[in-house]
């Protein structure tokens, strides 16, 4: 039993169907747009938990595979649907070489302790001009510990944290509303080297802000945006 199915009940739980802030006020319309702008024939949702971003996308865009490696969140992804759910590892995807135009990891980069090999297998499955968007916390935020209460709010809407180690990949124990896993630190150079390094070319890059922000929590996270975008594109 990995970590997720341990904490999946308490994950289901606090995504509820439409999922927490920083998805649904942040980065679904930009992560959405991406999607709909390169209209993909066939897309795998690597890391795709519950299948909330499946069920966004359905009926949307040609062929959806969500994948992930714990039953008990593919069990609830495959009750409300949307998609064809498959169980494995980004480290080793159980599909052809070529078989997708489009990877998406929304926020799951960071839960992959195997990094180097899931990067190799993304390029692996993409086709030629295909492309891998990616959603993620950005490398201050995992080394601040935020999930875990690491920030401070600041009166003026500002936020203060203690940033350690940011240059060094490492596990971060990360729980928050009952949910107890292990996410990866690493900083944002580490991506673009490793992308780069496999002759992917860097197509889109954002990081994104709450739009007409609605109360102090979202103006906060305007002051200080923890996600970053990016978008790649495979060679041919």
């Amino acid at each position: 039993m990995t970590e997720w199915d341990r904490a999946a009940q308490a994950w289901i739980e606090a995504q509820g169907t439409q999922g927490d802030f920083s998805r649904r006020r942040v980065l679904d319309p930009p992560m959405l747009a991406r999607v709909y702008g390169f209209a993909p024939a066939h897309l795998l949702d690597l890391g795709c938990g519950e299948g909330r971003f499946c069920r966004l996308l359905a009926g949307k865009v040609g062929t959806l595979v969500g994948l992930d490696p714990s039953a008990a969140l593919l069990t609830r992804a495959s009750e409300l649907g949307g998609a064809r759910f498959v169980q494995g590892r980004a480290e080793a995807l159980p599909f052809a070489d070529g078989s997708f135009d489009m990877v998406v990891a929304y926020l799951s980069l960071l839960d992959i302790e195997g990094i180097e090999a899931a990067l190799d297998e993304v390029v692996r499955v993409l086709r030629p001009g295909g492309r891998f968007l990616i959603a993620n916390l950005t490398g201050f935020a995992t080394a601040s510990d935020i999930k875990s209460g690491g920030w401070r709010m600041l009166p003026d809407g500002g936020r203060e944290i203690v940033v350690r180690r940011y240059l060094e990949p490492h596990p971060v124990p990360a729980e928050w509303r009952g949910i107890a896993v292990t996410n990866w630190h690493r900083p944002l150079s580490f991506y673009m080297r490793q992308l780069l390094q496999r002759g992917m070319v860097l197509t889109h890059f954002d990081e994104p802000a709450v739009p007409d922000p609605q109360d102090l929590k979202e103006e906060a996270y305007n002051n200080a945006p923890y996600q970053v975008m990016m978008e790649w594109q495979a060679a041919g």
